[in-house]
């Protein structure tokens, strides 16, 4: 969810019963998730301008575990500018 976090107790989980080589996978593309929704939320305020809130939260909504090139330079020209402020 954006901006958010939220605790779901075990007994809500539902055992999708994956080979290992399924878990390293799904763990790498929950680290990937992971890293960019921390790189989003390093750079996300209020204070933004509102089409850098809307690229940002647009970004963390894609549904893959990457960035295409252009998304990824997008981001990090955003760093790049509001990590200083």
């Amino acid at each position: 969810m954006w901006d958010g976090e939220y605790t779901i107790g075990l007994q809500h989980l539902k055992s999708f019963n994956y080979l290992p080589q399924e878990c390293q996978q799904m763990q790498l593309i929950s680290d990937a998730y992971g890293g960019l929704r921390l790189r989003i939320t390093r750079i996300y305020s209020d204070s933004l301008e509102e089409t850098v809130k809307s690229l940002l939260q647009l970004l963390e909504k894609v549904n893959r575990p990457y960035l295409t090139v252009v998304e990824e330079k997008l981001l990090s020209v955003l760093e790049l500018e509001y990590e200083r402020r």
